[in-house]
C-alpha cells in the first residue's frame, strides 16, 4: 500500500511514517497544503492520511482536490478537533474514516487496512480470486489451497494487480507503488519486468492461470479471463 501522510506536526508525521514503513507500507510525507497538492498532482496513492488543520490552508481543500484527481484513493482524516461538523464535512467531501488525536498507531494501521479492503476487495479479510487466495496480514498466498512462496514485493505486486484488474499499469506506476516516488529518478524500470516474470512463473508452476498480460508499449494488465 502506498500512503501520503499530510501532517504539519513533523514529530507526529515521522512517527506515523516510521511505524507504517516498518509494517511494509510505502510512505511519503507532506507538511503543508502546497506540498500535499503538489504530491497528489505528481503521484498516485492508495491511501491519504490527512490532518485538516494545515499552516497554509484547509485540509478539506486537499481532500476536494484529491477526489478530482484520484477518486479511488482512500482517505483517513486525523485531527485534534472532534467536532461533529468537522466529521460530517470530511465525510461529505469523500473521506472514508476519521480518527481523533491522540491515537494509537496500531489503530491507525487497522483503520487504513479496513478502508483499503472496503475500497478494493469489498471488505474481505482474505483476498480471493479464482484459485488465488491471499491473507495480507499473515503474508500468505495459496494456489488451489496449496501454499505459494512469494517475496514480499511479489506479494505486494500480486495485490496491486488484483486491486486493478483489467487496468493497464505502466512500469513506472508499478515501480512507484512498490518502491516509492524516488524511483521517478531512475533511468530505467526494467527491474519491474523481472519481478513480474518471477511472479508469473511461480503462479503458473503452482497450477494457476497466467493472468499477467504484457501490453506492448504500454505496460502490464491483470486479465481475469486469460485465453
Amino acid at each position: 500500500m502506498k500512503i501520503l501522510i499530510v501532517e504539519d506536526n513533523k514529530e507526529l508525521s515521522e512517527n506515523v511514517r516510521d511505524y507504517l514503513s516498518r509494517e511494509g507500507y510505502i510512505c511519503n510525507t507532506a507538511f503543508t497544503f502546497i506540498e500535499a497538492v503538489n504530491s497528489i498532482s505528481a503521484f498516485e496513492y492508495d491511501m491519504l492520511v490527512l490532518d485538516i488543520m494545515l499552516p497554509d490552508g484547509n485540509g478539506l481543500e486537499v481532500l476536494k482536490d484529491l477526489k478530482k484527481k484520484q477518486p479511488a484513493t482512500g482517505v483517513l482524516i486525523i485531527s485534534a478537533r472532534d467536532k461533529l461538523d468537522d466529521r460530517l464535512s470530511g465525510l461529505d467531501y469523500g473521506a472514508d474514516d476519521y480518527l481523533t488525536k491522540p491515537f494509537h498507531l496500531s489503530e491507525l494501521n487497522a483503520r487504513l487496512k479496513a478502508v483499503y479492503r472496503r475500497r478494493n476487495f469489498e471488505g474481505q479479510q482474505r483476498i480471493i480470486f479464482n484459485e488465488i487466495s491471499i491473507d495480507p496480514d499473515k503474508f500468505e498466498v495459496t494456489i488451489h489451497d496449496e501454499p505459494l512462496i512469494l517475496t514480499r514485493k511479489e506479494l505486494e505486486l500480486l495485490e496491486y494487480f488484483l486491486a486493478n484488474k483489467n487496468r493497464v499499469l505502466t512500469k513506472q506506476s508499478i515501480a512507484e507503488h512498490l518502491w516509492g516516488d524516488q524511483v521517478d529518478l531512475y533511468d530505467s524500470f526494467d527491474f519491474v519486468y523481472q519481478h513480474i516474470k518471477n511472479l508469473r512463473k511461480k503462479i503458473t508452476k503452482a497450477g494457476g492461470k497466467d493472468y499477467l498480460q504484457n501490453i506492448y508499449g504500454m505496460g502490464y494488465k491483470f486479465n481475469p479471463t486469460p485465453v
